[in-house]
């Protein structure tokens, strides 16, 4: 755990899938004291929305040492995200590749506005760090999920408000089997006997991924289409952990 004054209060973006799933058991491993924050942007999978609370109510009840630390839980509504985007998820349209390079799954500036949000309500709630899950190793090349943006995001925000703020980025460098691996250990340090399996078993069954919000179809990896960008990130990840444990 951290013991540093400036650094022991932390804010994670919690949208109630594994990768945010994961950062929050990270934060609550690390540091003194946690609480969340999440978004409604009009998102075609609002299924996680419900996912988010069952996940929070999971680990308070799984995992008592974490629970001692985990304090309020931040619902925003920012559903102008939809008004000023065109994009997959936020709009009833097919998954597809763009002319930029990009999936149309891209919300443009969705990262760098819950950024912003979340140091304000950071700023006001007097917590210091922002843990947020993304990645550029295994994702769908998001350029607001890349390392570059997170460190500009933390000067800017730091700057602008006069806050000495730190961005934690747990899985910027790794893949999604090796996050199925983090989970697994920070469940084993929580102090919980078997909480290494606990804390996938709880991934597995009650955080959402999908992008179609489907929750009917149960995979070894969890619920979801099977076949949507962050599905299939998702199985392939599981597929290589499980290949590899």
């Amino acid at each position: 755990m951290i013991t540093s004054p400036v650094h022991s209060r932390a804010l994670v973006l919690f949208s109630g899938g594994q990768d945010s799933t994961t950062c929050l058991a990270h934060a609550l491993q690390r540091y003194a004291y946690v609480e969340t924050i999440g978004f409604d942007y009009g998102q075609r999978h609002r299924v996680e929305l419900q996912a988010r609370e069952a996940v929070l109510a999971e680990l308070r009840q799984r995992f008592a040492a974490w629970s001692l630390r985990l304090g309020e839980d931040h619902l925003l509504d920012v559903g102008v995200l939809g008004q000023v985007s065109e994009t997959s998820l936020t709009r009833d349209m097919a998954f597809a590749m763009q002319a930029s390079g990009l999936p149309n799954t891209f919300v443009p500036g969705r990262n760098l506005l819950f950024l912003t949000l979340a140091a304000a309500l950071a700023y006001r709630r007097g917590l210091s760090v922002i843990v947020t899950g993304v990645c550029e190793t295994d994702f769908s090349g998001y350029p607001d999920c890349r390392d570059d943006s997170m460190k500009a995001m933390q000067i800017a925000l730091s700057l602008g408000m006069d806050h000495r703020f730190l961005i934690d980025t747990p899985l910027m460098w790794i893949d999604k089997a090796q996050t199925w691996q983090l989970a697994c250990d920070l469940g084993e340090a929580s102090g919980v006997t078997g909480g290494g399996q606990a804390l996938v078993d709880l991934i597995v069954e009650h955080s959402h991924t999908c992008y179609l919000g489907d929750r009917e179809h149960r995979h070894a990896w969890g619920y979801g289409c099977g076949h949507c960008p962050a599905c299939e990130l998702r199985a392939a990840g599981w597929q290589r952990w499980r290949a590899g444990s």
